[in-house]
């Protein structure tokens, strides 16, 4: 049976869920793609709770130019490490969401790590 890309991209979701679960101590960094923006959201999954969220299309409107390619991405890692350093998470689980490490998404935990996020 032939999957298209995005259950093929849901199925690996939910393979990397079964084994990346977020904490208090160590809460969950997702990363989510889209054609025109890329979104970060860092979740305490035991409680179901959001504790940080950034993207492009929220930084795009506080700095000009902004846009979904690599630099936008990075900026969004830097983003989100210090939404997250101001609420005092410094360790957290990378779940790429079934997306390949490559590209934008790799540029989103590069961004994170630059910021002081350790995974």
């Amino acid at each position: 049976m032939k999957y298209s890309k995005n259950e093929s991209r849901q199925r690996r979701k939910i393979r990397i869920r079964k084994k990346v679960n977020g904490t208090f101590e160590r809460p969950r960094l997702v990363v989510f793609r889209s054609n025109l923006h890329i979104y970060a959201q860092i979740i305490n999954d035991l409680d179901g709770v959001t504790l940080a969220a950034a993207s492009t299309l929220t930084l795009s409107k506080t700095e000009a130019g902004m846009h979904c390619n690599k630099s936008g991405a990075e900026m969004v890692g830097k983003e989100i490490a210090r939404m997250a350093k101001e609420k005092n998470i410094n360790q957290v689980v990378f779940d790429r969401n079934g997306y390949i490490y490559h590209g934008r998404v790799k540029a989103v935990a590069d961004g994170a790590r630059e910021g002081g996020l350790e995974f």
